[in-house]
């Protein structure tokens, strides 16, 4: 006749549990999102904010310095040149 005999206890004291509810925890901090309303209401906050920002056309200052860093960089970088001039045509 052979025996078994467990060995496994109930406590919620042991290594792999507290792993397991450190692990749980872990996860809820860093997949937490904010609740809807607080998201909706800074949303509404920053629509109101750009609302209120009027668009201001670049100077023609502005534009020769653009410009100016471009022919710096020309020799350089001509896609970075290009891409300020590029800029500069914007304004």
């Amino acid at each position: 006749m052979s025996t078994f005999t467990n060995t496994y206890s109930n406590d919620n004291d042991n290594y792999f549990s507290n792993l397991g509810r450190a692990t749980r925890a872990f996860l809820s901090a860093l997949l937490a999102s904010k609740p809807y309303s607080d998201l909706a209401q800074k949303e509404v906050i920053a629509s109101s904010v750009a609302n209120e920002e009027r668009y201001v056309r670049p100077s023609k200052r502005d534009i020769a310095l653009l410009n100016s860093e471009a022919a710096r960089y020309e020799n350089l970088m001509p896609n970075l040149a290009s891409e300020l001039r590029f800029l500069a045509s914007r304004g």
